[in-house]
């Protein structure tokens, strides 16, 4: 059995290859990214192919006045799905992360290959509904729908053989939307344990840790409203990451002198900046399984955040490691918010087992292993 993998950009695309290379399954992996950058995750350069011409194309898109962002992100998806299909009489199977995926499919079907379709987020309408709605209530924003990439999504749906989700809430948004249950392979993401590991706390300032963009699918106005109105003595909110025109009139609103905004910081620090918080909190309004849950979890943060972001299946139980609340809801938020902070002896203890609950089954190569049960299953079948 050998595996193509296709991705413009990285996502998780270069962990999976990493860890089909470790059980010798994998034969390509094609990224818009450049070979020296993708060997960092210890992959031969004999299995990748580089569309680097993509890259530059995506990341600049912005500074080309005469193309819209979403002609060019059109573009470089269909032309790498189509880079895609040239490789696939190597491989039994392909992978291809969903919106740059569907010519590749369409060739793989007509050579009998099976395929599977990475999708990070819920059910495409299901996001779409979700994002208008929210954005519906706020009259400095607003949000139009690529419906081009949208139809091309629900292409990739219907005739993909299977789709490979990370969360429960991911599956229940497609089963809503009349995807069979048992074309969805559920596999949770992992975590480099040997990067994120818990260093000494310098301080005993009650701190929440926030890793992402600050945007409000990420649902930080609710963030940002709840440390406002709760206003803890001894208390700081530590964002890492950036910011969006969009959440800027937020930051005016509920201003705070004791929220730090630290921007954007490479994958090696952010071990440093988790392991001086207190808890971690990830309020968003729709996401698959943010992968920052995993990191902060791994440095010993408990963690508080809604049931639309994969969170609550990295725990063994609602009040266990952390909580999971409901999306859009404030006062759900501050409570448990409040409770840690009344209780930080007791949320100490509940990040130490969040630290022991990735350390156990959320691993890179624990993702791998049941990816490669997945694939035997396939085959099999």
């Amino acid at each position: 059995m050998k595996v193509n993998i296709g991705v413009v950009g990285r996502f998780h695309a270069f962990d999976l290859a990493r860890e089909l290379k470790r059980h010798d399954l994998l034969n390509k992996l094609i990224t818009t990214y450049p070979k020296f950058k993708v060997k960092e995750w210890e992959i031969d350069k004999n299995d990748i192919v580089s569309e680097l011409p993509l890259e530059i194309l995506n990341r600049y898109r912005k500074k080309l006045p005469l193309l819209s962002n979403n002609s060019i992100n059109s573009f470089v998806n269909k032309q790498h799905a189509k880079n895609a299909a040239r490789y696939l009489d190597e491989c039994d199977i392909y992978i291809g992360w969903s919106g740059s995926s569907l010519e590749t499919i369409i060739k793989a079907k007509e050579q009998n290959k099976i395929t599977i379709l990475e999708r990070g987020s819920s059910h495409y309408s299901h996001q779409m509904a979700t994002l208008l709605d929210e954005y519906k209530k706020y009259a400095n924003t607003h949000f139009i729908p690529n419906y081009m990439a949208w139809q091309r999504e629900l292409l990739e749906y219907e005739l993909a053989d299977y789709i490979s989700i990370p969360s429960s809430y991911v599956q229940r948004t497609f089963v809503e939307n009349g995807i069979p249950e048992e074309k969805l392979l559920l596999n949770p993401y992992g975590v480099n344990l040997s990067k994120f590991e818990q260093v000494t706390k310098k301080d005993s300032i009650f701190r929440i840790i926030y890793a992402g963009g600050l945007s409000l699918r990420k649902g930080s106005h609710y963030l940002l409203q709840a440390f406002y109105e709760l206003n803890l003595p001894n208390c700081e909110l530590w964002h890492l990451g950036s910011i969006t025109d969009e959440i800027k009139p937020f930051i005016n609103q509920y201003p705070c002198k004791n929220i730090s905004f630290f921007g954007h910081l490479q994958q090696d620090e952010l071990h440093k900046y988790y392991s001086q918080g207190s808890v971690f909190i990830m309020a968003s309004i729709e996401e698959g399984m943010a992968m920052v849950q995993l990191q902060a979890m791994a440095c010993g943060l408990p963690l508080i955040c809604t049931m639309h972001t994969g969170g609550d299946d990295l725990m063994t139980a609602n009040g266990k490691e952390g909580f999971a609340i409901p999306a859009q809801e404030v006062d759900a938020l501050k409570e448990k918010i409040l409770f840690m902070y009344d209780n930080q002896s007791l949320a100490k203890e509940m990040g130490q087992r969040a630290k022991k609950r990735v350390s156990n089954g959320f691993s890179w190569a624990d993702y791998g292993n049941r990816y490669v049960k997945n694939l035997n299953t396939i085959i099999q079948q």
